[in-house]
Formats: C-alpha cells, sequence, structure tokens
C-alpha cells in the first residue's frame, strides 16, 4: 500500500520477498525513513557503516540518507515486511551502486 494504490500520503507498507543469493541494489533515500522487518529466511543487513546478521523476527531502522542493502545469505527466499514514511515514492530512491 502506497501512493500509487490509495491515498496514503505519511507511510506506506510493502512485502517483497528476496531470492538466495540475491541482493537488494545499496540505495538511500533523500525523504523516507524505512523499517525492515524479516518474516523469514535469513541475510546480512548493512545500514551505513554498520551492517548484522539479520533473521525471522529482526526489525532494522533505515535513517533517511543512509546507504543501505539486505543481502540474502542463506538458502531460502527471505520475506520481509518494508515500512516507509512518508509513504513510498520512487523519484526519492537514490541507487548507490558502486
Amino acid at each position: 500500500m502506497d501512493r500509487t494504490t490509495s491515498g496514503i500520503t505519511q507511510c506506506s507498507l510493502a512485502e517483497e520477498i528476496l531470492p538466495p543469493g540475491r541482493a537488494v541494489t545499496p540505495h538511500h533515500h533523500r525523504e523516507l525513513e524505512e523499517i525492515y522487518y524479516i518474516i523469514s529466511g535469513r541475510g546480512l543487513m548493512k545500514v551505513g557503516d554498520e551492517q548484522s546478521e539479520v533473521c525471522a523476527g529482526d526489525a532494522v531502522y533505515v535513517p533517511r540518507g543512509h546507504r543501505h542493502t539486505l543481502e540474502n545469505t542463506g538458502d531460502e527466499p527471505i520475506r520481509l515486511l518494508v515500512v516507509c514514511g512518508p509513504a513510498f515514492f520512487y523519484e526519492d530512491e537514490i541507487s548507490d551502486q558502486r
């Protein structure tokens, strides 16, 4: 649920699936703050200069402006929820691929 599916503007919610061996393209946001909530699977979450192993039940806060990525290091897909505030919009995402 985001700006493309409803009139919501202050937050958004998305379910994502990240296959084994794949990673979210490193990026940051000008305006958005995010929470990644891991439903199942395991991986390595990097936010700014910090990184930590994550698994089901973990939540990670991503402040605006912080480069972040999630890599699936396990044998099964990672299912996660991503909450954004304000509501996600594609123009706010800036790729940090190097």
